[in-house]
């Protein structure tokens, strides 16, 4: 390794490159690995020979992604993109080996925030700010220059959009991530360099990758609690039983999609959940 190069991260797993200068592969099949992290680059060895991915050339990061028969083959993997090439990898312990990468990417990058952007659905008045980005157990930080500091969770993150704002006179990329503070739905903006802004919307997205295994009846009481119905009123709105609305509340708390306000029982959406009653409602 390079001076100033430190390892991160070594593990066995499995890679397939399914694009390569634009073009799709055809019949790849997942081959068996040495991954090797550091603070520049991933190192992929196999018995032919070794890839090399410069960190600093990483376009994008994808929590799994599309799937057909081959790549159903492994549960856990990530879409990485360099230029015109994207690599799947799959590393034997993923989780671990998944955050020592965004890590070494995004940890202590500096970025420009606006945070609230827009509070309950309102526009605010807050202005673009120096902060620095930190990533913890299951939550983005941002220490913001003004002393304010913004923790995301990211199993409670709505929806998350890259797009071009004007970021202090000059347009610049940024990514919209809806999330929840205390009580409130609120959008934090994070604008940065290309490769900041395009792995962390990646990584806030991991959550949505996942579909929320909820039920025909569940569905109906997040469209309900949606639409504005007391949580109170629930019962009686959708044609359920108390102990039946009870019991889906609390299978909704757990699934991080409802935060409990007070016992007996006063529930609002989380982030997520009002994501996903906004999708249900859209596709009836």
């Amino acid at each position: 390794m390079s001076e100033g190069e430190q390892k991160l991260a070594d593990a066995q797993g499995k890679f397939m490159q399914v694009v390569e200068d634009g073009r799709k592969a055809s019949g790849v099949e997942w081959q068996r690995c040495r991954l090797l992290l550091s603070t520049k680059r991933l190192l992929i060895l196999t018995n032919e020979g070794k890839q090399t991915l410069p960190l600093s050339k990483i376009a994008s990061i994808k929590s799994r992604g599309d799937v057909n028969e081959a790549i159903a083959q492994v549960s856990s993997y990530l879409s990485i993109q360099i230029g015109k090439d994207v690599y799947l990898v799959s590393a034997t312990q993923s989780e671990s080996f998944e955050e020592k990468l965004y890590g070494a990417i995004l940890d202590q990058r500096v970025v420009l925030v606006k945070h609230p952007a827009v509070k309950g659905g309102v526009v605010q008045d807050a202005g673009w700010e120096k902060a620095r980005l930190k990533l913890s157990e299951g939550t983005v930080d941002l220490a913001i220059a003004s002393g304010q500091f913004v923790e995301i969770e990211r199993d409670d993150v709505g929806t998350v959009e890259v797009t071009e704002q004007e970021v202090r006179g000059k347009q610049r990329r940024a990514v919209e991530i809806e999330h929840s503070v205390e009580d409130a739905v609120v959008q934090t903006y994070v604008s940065g360099g290309s490769q900041v802004v395009g792995v962390l919307a990646g990584l806030v997205r991991q959550q949505q990758e996942i579909d929320a295994d909820i039920s025909q009846a569940e569905q109906e009481v997040l469209m309900a609690l949606y639409s504005g119905v007391s949580p109170f009123k629930i019962p009686e709105f959708v044609g359920m039983d108390v102990e039946q609305v009870e019991e889906i509340y609390n299978n909704l708390v757990e699934a991080g999609l409802l935060q409990e306000v007070r016992t007996r029982r006063d529930v609002s959406l989380k982030a997520r959940g009002r994501n996903i009653a906004s999708d249900v409602i859209a596709n009836q």
